[in-house]
C-alpha cells in the first residue's frame, strides 16, 4: 500500500484535506440519529406518573394496569345479585362478610342484595359496628396522615372525578378513617387490598349509595368469622330488586359529569 509520505508534497496536502472532509461529512450525517436517541431516552426517563396509579388504600394495585377492566368480568359470586339470606339484622342494614369479600344490603323477608367488595389486606382488616355519617358523590381524596407516612409519594389532595381512586361515591363510617367507596380498578374486587376501607365497583357503589341513608347501620364481620350463607333468588322479582335507579348524566360548567337520579338521597 502506498503511504501518504510517498506522494509529492502538493498531493499529500490534497489527500489530507479530502480525508478530513470525509470524516466531517460522516459525523454530520450521524448527528440527527444520535440526538433523537438521546431525546427519546430523556422522555422515557422523566415520564410523569398518572394520577390514577395512586391507590386509595395503601398501594396494593399495580399502577397503570387494569382500571379499564369491565365489572362484568367479575366472577359470578362477586356480581350484584338478589339472594336469600337468613339474618336477624333489620331491613336497611349493611353487613360486610370480610372473609368472603361480599357486602349484603338487607331487604327484609329473608332477602338481601349481595355485592362483591375489596377489603383490608393482612393486618388492616377490622370488625365492629358503625353508622353512615356522611355521603359524597365523586368525593375528593385526602389521604390520611398514617397512609402518607407509609407512602410519602402520595398526593396530599386529589379532586373527585373518574381518575380518583375513591371512585364515583363514598359513604363515610362514623368518625373513623374508613369508608365504603367505589374504585377505578374493578380487578381489586374480591381481594384483600386496602388499609381497611371497603370498595365496590363504581356501578355497585352508586346502586348502594341510592339505597342507604345517613345513620344506616353497618356491621363489619371479623375476617375469621363463619361466613354468611346466601343463595340466589329465582323468579320475576330478581330484576326489580337489583335494578339501579334511573340516572341522567348532566355535564357541569367545569366539564365534569354528574349523575342525577330519580330517587332522592340524603347528604
Amino acid at each position: 500500500m502506498t503511504r501518504i509520505s510517498e506522494f509529492p508534497r502538493p498531493l499529500r496536502k490534497l489527500r489530507l484535506r479530502i480525508s478530513r472532509w470525509l470524516l466531517l461529512t460522516g459525523a454530520l450525517a450521524l448527528a440527527p440519529s444520535l440526538l433523537a436517541t438521546g431525546a427519546d431516552a430523556q422522555a422515557l426517563s422523566y415520564a410523569p406518573t398518572p394520577l390514577s396509579a395512586f391507590p386509595s388504600d395503601d398501594g396494593m394495585t399495580a399502577p397503570g394496569g387494569s382500571a379499564e377492566a369491565s365489572p362484568s368480568l367479575l366472577p359470578a359470586r362477586l356480581r350484584r345479585t338478589a339472594v336469600a339470606l337468613d339474618t336477624k339484622e333489620a331491613p336497611g342494614t349493611i353487613i360486610i362478610d370480610t372473609g368472603n369479600t361480599v357486602l349484603y344490603y338487607v331487604l327484609g323477608n329473608g332477602r338481601a342484595i349481595r355485592y362483591g367488595v375489596g377489603v383490608g389486606r393482612a393486618g388492616f382488616t377490622w370488625s365492629g359496628v358503625q353508622r353512615i355519617s356522611s355521603k359524597r358523590e365523586w368525593p375528593d381524596w385526602h389521604p390520611p396522615a398514617q397512609m402518607i407516612a407509609r407512602q410519602p409519594y402520595l398526593p396530599r389532595f386529589m379532586a373527585g372525578g373518574p381518575g380518583n381512586p375513591l371512585g364515583a361515591r363514598a359513604m363515610y363510617l362514623g368518625a373513623s378513617e374508613y369508608r365504603i367507596h367505589g374504585t377505578n380498578d374493578p380487578t381489586t374486587i374480591g381481594k384483600f387490598v386496602s388499609s381497611g376501607c371497603i370498595r365496590l365497583t363504581n356501578e355497585d357503589v352508586i346502586d348502594l349509595f341510592n339505597r342507604v341513608s345517613l345513620g344506616t347501620r353497618v356491621v363489619v364481620m371479623p375476617k375469621n368469622a363463619v361466613h354468611l350463607v346466601s343463595r340466589p333468588i329465582t323468579g320475576r322479582d330478581v330484576a326489580a330488586l337489583t335494578a339501579q335507579p334511573h340516572a341522567e348524566v348532566t355535564t357541569l360548567s367545569s366539564g365534569r359529569q354528574a349523575l342525577n337520579f330519580s330517587t332522592s338521597a340524603e347528604y
